[in-house]
């Protein structure tokens, strides 16, 4: 466990704001998700890390960690031009200019992977490889929420619910003369992104992991289903990806499944502390620096208010690491230009000090700093850019 005072060592001098990752704990994560994927193949999920030179780490840690799940088609280009390979964005592509990029991407032999789950996407994707005078690969996002009397457990995602309208859109593949089926996903939300461990909300976490359970059979039985109906309509496939590093336990033990995918465990951020089945350690976060004091127990930083997307909670907001014991108040949270956090401890903290936070999600906590500083073994080892260090800003 990393302690306050070492860390306020380790980062004296230099000025706040800034982001940190810690090599070691994101060497310790790394271990830990290549030992849950069951021998099965990892696509990093770059939305979650968001840093060119971390992905390489990564990549280059073990040999089970191959390809990249993009988020958006400009960034698998990005990445691309920087020496990535085996690219599959995971959202669908609808621009011409950006599909037309692709196809003149995939004639110079790069693999990139385009994500399906209606006719309407096929016939765009078509029409751009038609004009580039290419075949473009693509994916199909099959729907893997639970339905359950008043309850759509899972996100909205892919209209692709039934057998018949999955072998409707690979039906239409199989007619393309540019467009070739190479991939099957299965993203199932409910399971990698929902915590069953929430402090307080005992019958709620009850209940979260009842669903959780429930869904993973159904999933496990939809993917089977596509895969096997691929079969029938002779559309041999490259991958098949499931699951997130909050599911991997389960997915990996698909027969179906040839890679899962991961991503925000490296950095493992605040939810990822709400999860049952495995600990992951804090390997990223940012400081922020103490410029008032308005009571003996509250200490103002300036800015921080560094909140997750998604529905809004408390979940979301950013969470006081270190010193241990600091907690936001429920009033004010963590605010734009300044957040009061609350501290009865033993440490001695003044004004010009850091305080230690860990953003609720992993890969946005990049879209406010330009670097991360790398730690190993109690000191600074280097820096690393994010993509808003390169210039980019893709969504």
């Amino acid at each position: 466990m990393r302690q306050y005072r070492d860390y306020k060592a380790v980062f004296a001098g230099i000025p706040k704001p800034f982001a940190y990752v810690d090599l070691d704990l994101l060497a310790e994560n790394i271990r830990q998700i290549a030992a849950r994927a069951g021998g099965k193949r990892i696509r990093i999920a770059s939305k979650s890390l968001r840093c060119v030179d971390l992905m390489k780490r990564i990549m280059n840690a073990d040999n089970l960690f191959q390809g990249v799940m993009c988020y958006s088609p400009l960034e698998a280009l990005y990445l691309a031009d920087r020496g990535f390979d085996d690219l599959l964005i995971g959202y669908p592509a609808c621009e011409p200019e950006q599909l037309a990029r692709i196809g003149r991407y995939a004639k110079e032999g790069k693999q990139m992977t385009l994500m399906v789950d209606s006719a309407a996407h096929v016939e765009l994707i078509e029409a751009a490889a038609e004009r580039e005078g290419v075949c473009i690969p693509v994916c199909i996002d099959i729907d893997m929420s639970l339905d359950v009397p008043g309850l759509h457990f899972g996100v909205w995602r892919s209209p692709l619910r039934s057998r018949e309208a999955v072998a409707d859109l690979m039906r239409l593949i199989a007619a393309s003369k540019r467009v070739r089926l190479e991939g099957i996903m299965g993203y199932e939300a409910q399971i990698a992104g929902v915590g069953d461990r929430m402090p307080g909300q005992r019958l709620k976490n009850t209940v979260v992991h009842w669903l959780k359970r429930r869904s993973a059979r159904e999933v496990r039985e939809r993917r089977a289903h596509a895969v096997q109906l691929a079969g029938e309509l002779g559309q041999p496939l490259r991958f098949v990806n499931g699951g997130g590093t909050g599911s991997l336990q389960t997915t990996a033990l698909e027969p179906a499944v040839t890679e899962v995918t991961a991503g925000s465990g490296f950095y493992a951020p605040a939810l990822f502390d709400y999860y049952r089945d495995f600990r992951l350690l804090p390997a990223a976060g940012y400081a922020v620096e103490i410029v008032r004091r308005p009571r003996y127990d509250l200490y103002t930083c300036a800015g921080g208010g560094y909140t997750a997307s998604g529905s809004a909670g408390r979940e979301k907001l950013p969470a006081p690491y270190l010193p241990a014991g600091a907690e936001l108040l429920p009033l004010e949270g963590a605010g734009e230009v300044q957040t009061p956090v609350r501290y009865r401890g033993d440490e001695p903290l003044e004004l010009g000090d850091p305080i230690f936070m860990r953003h609720a999600k992993a890969g946005e906590l990049c879209e406010r700093f330009d670097r991360l500083l790398l730690v190993s073994q109690g000191r600074i080892v280097g820096e690393a850019r994010t993509y808003r260090g390169d210039g980019q800003c893709f969504l």
